[in-house]
């Protein structure tokens, strides 16, 4: 499935580099060559992630990570950096990044990480998200409705959480199963139905109409209101 994503890099071979290896997976990008840039691209939104560089001319990529989660941006964020210290790699993992790639890097594993990050989609920074009557415990993968627990197995809850990440937009059906299941097939997609008609009428009467919703012919969105 093509992405648009946003490449922040100021070295030039390793920027086209990088967004070749990107179209070639199918996905459709965008590229800044400094904060500055980066910030009027992300403005205008619409980018599925970011590829970030740490240095760059006019700062460092860990500010942009700072605004971007102080402004509630979950867009996911890979960083690249040539420093490979552990302390660096913590410092930018607590800045914001969902993930880390060192320089020099291999293009199959930029695109690995990259599909790791598609599938999670963008980060839920809220412990606690409340749609409706219903509240959704992320931590304790636990589910209220009307203050009360609603029995849900591990499963039904990650299929919960992929829909949440995207914020009420349909998830495809095969990135539903790749993410909750890391495979696609007949059998999981029949499992896949099941669960979600199951969660339905577990969660029936969170919200006027379904909290569940069924895109024919694409996939499934959670209502989304918080």
């Amino acid at each position: 499935m093509s992405m648009r994503i946003l490449v922040v890099e100021d070295h030039g071979p390793t920027r086209h580099m990088v967004e070749g290896a990107l179209a070639e997976a199918g996905h459709i990008t965008a590229s800044a060559p400094d904060l500055a840039r980066a910030r009027a691209l992300l403005d205008g939104g619409g980018f599925a992630a970011v590829v970030l560089d740490w240095m760059l001319p006019d700062g460092s990529g860990t500010d942009l990570l700072r605004e971007m989660r102080r402004e509630k941006d979950g867009t996911p964020v890979l960083l690249l950096t040539a420093r490979g210290d552990i302390e660096d790699r913590v410092l930018g993992l607590d800045a914001g990044a969902d993930d880390y790639l060192r320089k020099p890097f291999a293009v199959a594993e930029l695109n690995a990480r990259l599909r790791a990050l598609l599938r999670r989609g963008p980060r839920l920074d809220s412990p606690v998200l409340r749609i409706g009557q219903a509240e959704f415990l992320l931590e304790q993968r636990q589910v209220r409705l009307h203050g009360r627990e609603v029995p849900i197995t591990l499963k039904e809850f990650a299929i919960l959480e992929v829909l949440l990440r995207q914020r009420g937009r349909p998830v495809p059906r095969g990135v539903v199963m790749s993410s909750v299941w890391g495979a696609e097939s007949e059998r999981i997609g029949a499992s896949l139905e099941v669960l979600v008609s199951r969660l339905r009428r577990k969660l029936a009467g969170a919200v006027p109409g379904e909290l569940l919703r069924t895109h024919r012919g694409l996939g499934y969105s959670i209502a989304w209101n918080p």
